[in-house]
């Protein structure tokens, strides 16, 4: 190598070498969020959150779930894995059991699978079926029923992540929602996972 070449090479006095900091290993955890939690890590006021549960330093959640609904959230540490479950761009497939009052018509179950026309515009085409009532634990406190008026479990699928989309959409349709479950995101469920428990995913997408 020439004079020339070789001081082109050399670094100039005083420089550091700048070392390679490892990045972290990509985590995701799939937690069963009971109701009344909230889908942060803290709470001025005093009310029950994911740091209730989760002791785990750097990992946030995946998209929201409603304080007043219940089931699968997940958690990751990677920036670019939480955008591909949260972004709407993306289309996961996120499943709900859902609890509405009144008995469902097929005329109902239509509309929810064409697509509802909300305040911020028409949703996706969900899928919508009826559901023979699910085994799960008891919610606490327990949902409010009225006698006179019967209930039905419907599940829901959508592609969209919009703010109580699922319980605007059968409200929409004259199907209030009673109590609401998500039970799968893209390719991983509440399997295993009672409420308030986490399980670390044995692989990443």
């Amino acid at each position: 190598m020439s004079h020339q070449n070789a001081s082109r090479h050399r670094r100039p006095a005083g420089a550091r070498r700048i070392a390679q900091v490892p990045l972290a290993q990509p985590r995701l955890l799939l937690f069963n969020k009971p109701h009344g939690v909230l889908t942060q890590f803290s709470d001025d006021q005093g009310r029950a959150t994911l740091k209730d549960f989760i002791d785990v330093p750097d990992v946030y959640p995946a998209g929201r779930l409603d304080r007043d609904s219940e089931g699968l959230l997940l958690l990751t540490n990677d920036g670019r894995l939480q955008a591909r479950i949260a972004d709407p761009r993306y289309q996961q497939a996120k499943t709900y059991w859902v609890q509405v009052e009144g008995q469902p018509s097929e005329a109902q179950l239509r509309q929810l699978r064409t697509g509802v026309v909300l305040k911020d515009g028409p949703t996706l085409p969900a899928q919508a079926s009826l559901l023979a009532e699910p085994l799960l634990w008891a919610r606490i406190p327990p949902v409010r029923f009225r006698k006179s008026i019967p209930t039905a479990w419907l599940e829901i699928t959508i592609h969209e992540g919009r703010n109580r989309q699922v319980r605007r959409m059968t409200a929409a349709v004259g199907l209030p929602t009673l109590r609401l479950v998500r039970v799968r995101i893209g390719p991983w469920d509440l399997t295993g996972l009672q409420p308030g428990m986490w399980r670390e995913a044995a692989t990443l997408v």
